[in-house]
C-alpha cells in the first residue's frame, strides 16, 4: 500500500486541531495476554491494541492451549494457568517482544517448542536473551529465529544486564517465575517497567530495590485481573511532534500512558521548546495516565544521550522529525540499539528523511545521528522498509513539507497504530 500526503503549501496554514484517542499501549497489550495466560481463571482486558504484533501474541498462546476471545478492543482470557505443547511451530511474525518474552516463559515449561518469525525478525539477535536463560539451566538452540526450546526445570540467577533492555529483563523475569530460588536482575539504566508493574498487579512475588529487581517462584498461580490499557505514548509521539511543527496547531490526546520510564519523549520535546501540558493525571492498574495537550511552538536543537535513551528508544524516529524543524544541530548518541530494530533505524531514518532535501541535513553515526534543523522540506517519494515507526515519521514530516509526498509500503503502520492515516485525514 502507498499513501499520498498533501504537503503544507506556502500560505496554506496546515495545522492539527481537536481531540484524539490513540490505540492501546503495545507493550502493555503484549503483557496483558502473557500474564493473563499465566493466571488461573478469567482475565478481562479493555483497550487492547489490535495491531499485528499483539495479534501474534494472542495466536501463540492459543496454540499453547489458552482460550482467548477478542471482540473489538476487548479481550477475554480463560486459562488453566498452565500450557499444552503446541502442535505447530509458534510464528510471531514481526514481533520482537513476543519472540523474546515468550522464549523466557517457555524456557521453564516441561515440553519442547520451536519459535520463528518473519524474514526481518530472523535477522534480530537472540543471544542477549538465550545467554542468561542458559545460565538458568535452559536448553535453547539458535542465535536467531527460528529457535528451539527444550523446556526444563530452571534455577534462579543473579544477573547484570550488559545492555539496558526491557525485553531481556522481562524474559528473565518470566523464566524466574518457573525457577527454583530467587532471580535477581540488575539494570545498568532503568528501562520500561510494565512487566514488573503487571506482575505485581497479578500477585507475583516481585520487589525492586534501587537498580535490582528481585523475583521469586510463585507458590500459587497468578491471579486473574481486569485490565484497562492506556493509549500508547509511542503512538502519541507522532501526533505530539506533528502538532509541534505545524503552526497554529492545538490538540488534546486522551488517556495516554505516562509511565515515568516511557516519558523521555515528553522531556526531550519540552527541552526543545514544545508546549506540552498534562491534564487529568491518574493511576489505573498500576500505570500512570494523563490527557496530553500540545500546542505549536518554535523548537530548538538539543542533545539526547545516556540514561534518556531507554526511555525514548522507540520514539527516536519521531524525534528525528522534530529535529528537522528545530533551530540548530540536534545530536542523538548512545542509541546503537536502533541498529537492531525492525530495520537498521539509524541508516533508514537518515536515508529516507534526507530525501526531503537537496543536501542531506542528517549525518548517521554508529550509535546515533546528527541532525541540522531549519531547512525547508520538499515533497518526495519514500519507502518505509516495512518499519511502522519510520512510515509514521515520514508521514508527519511530509505534512509540513512543501509539495506532495508518497510513502510506499505504508501498511506496516497497522503493527502499532491502526487508523493512523485516517486520524490525520491521509488516504491511500
Amino acid at each position: 500500500m502507498q499513501v499520498k500526503i498533501v504537503g503544507d503549501k506556502l500560505g496554506a496554514g496546515k495545522r492539527l486541531s481537536g481531540t484524539y484517542t490513540i490505540p492501546g499501549d503495545k507493550s502493555i497489550s503484549h503483557r496483558s495476554v502473557i500474564l493473563g495466560a499465566m493466571a488461573k481463571g478469567i482475565t478481562e482486558v479493555k483497550g487492547f491494541l489490535t495491531g499485528e504484533d499483539c495479534l501474534s501474541t494472542i495466536r501463540c498462546f492459543q496454540l499453547l492451549g489458552v482460550e482467548i476471545n477478542l471482540e473489538g478492543t476487548s479481550l477475554t482470557i480463560n486459562s488453566s494457568g498452565s500450557f499444552s505443547p503446541p502442535l505447530n511451530t509458534l510464528d510471531v511474525g514481526n514481533s520482537g517482544t513476543t519472540l523474546r518474552l515468550v522464549t523466557g516463559l517457555l524456557a521453564g515449561q516441561v515440553f519442547n517448542t520451536t519459535i520463528t518469525g518473519d524474514a526481518s525478525l530472523q535477522k534480530r539477535p537472540m543471544e542477549r536473551v538465550t545467554i542468561p536463560l542458559s545460565l538458568m539451566g535452559s536448553n535453547i538452540i539458535g542465535k536467531y529465529a527460528p529457535i528451539s526450546i527444550k523446556g526444563r526445570q530452571l534455577k534462579g540467577i543473579n544477573y547484570t544486564l550488559p545492555v539496558a533492555s526491557a525485553q531481556v529483563k522481562s524474559a528473565i523475569l518470566l523464566a524466574g517465575l518457573y525457577a527454583e530460588g530467587e532471580t535477581i536482575i540488575e539494570e545498568p539504566i532503568p528501562t520500561r517497567d510494565h512487566t514488573e508493574i503487571m506482575l505485581k498487579y497479578f500477585g507475583a512475588d516481585i520487589a525492586k530495590k534501587g537498580n535490582l529487581i528481585i523475583s521469586r517462584r510463585a507458590s500459587t498461580p497468578l491471579k486473574p485481573q481486569s485490565i484497562t490499557i492506556p493509549g500508547d505514548i509511542s503512538s502519541a509521539a507522532f501526533l505530539m511532534v506533528a502538532a509541534s511543527i505545524l503552526p497554529k496547531s492545538r490538540i488534546l490526546i486522551k488517556d495516554v500512558g505516562v509511565n515515568p520510564t516511557r516519558t523521555g519523549i515528553i522531556h526531550v520535546l519540552k527541552r526543545m521548546g514544545a508546549d506540552i501540558r498534562f491534564h487529568n493525571e491518574r493511576v489505573n492498574c498500576g500505570e500512570a495516565i494523563a490527557d496530553i495537550e500540545i500546542r505549536y511552538a518554535p523548537l530548538k536543537a538539543t542533545i539526547i544521550s545516556g540514561v534518556e535513551i531507554p526511555t525514548l528508544i522507540d520514539e527516536i524516529p519521531a524525534i528525528a522529525v522534530a529535529a528537522l524543524f528545530a533551530e540548530g544541530k540536534t545530536i542523538i548518541k548512545n542509541a546503537q540499539e536502533l541498529r537492531v530494530k525492525e530495520t537498521d533505524r539509524i541508516q533508514t531514518i537518515s536515508e529516507e528523511l534526507s530525501k526531503f532535501f537537496d543536501k542531506t541535513p542528517i549525518i548517521p553515526k554508529q550509535d546515533g545521528m546528527v541532525i541540522q534543523g531549519g531547512f525547508t522540506l520538499n515533497g518526495a517519494e519514500f519507502n518505509s522498509h516495512g518499519d511502522h515507526r519510520l512510515a509514521m515519521s515520514l508521514a508527519i514530516a511530509a505534512l509540513a513539507a512543501q509539495g506532495d509526498s508518497m510513502v510506499c509500503n505504508s501498511q506496516c503502520v497497522d503493527i502499532s497504530f491502526p487508523g493512523f492515516f485516517q486520524i490525520l485525514q491521509i488516504h491511500s
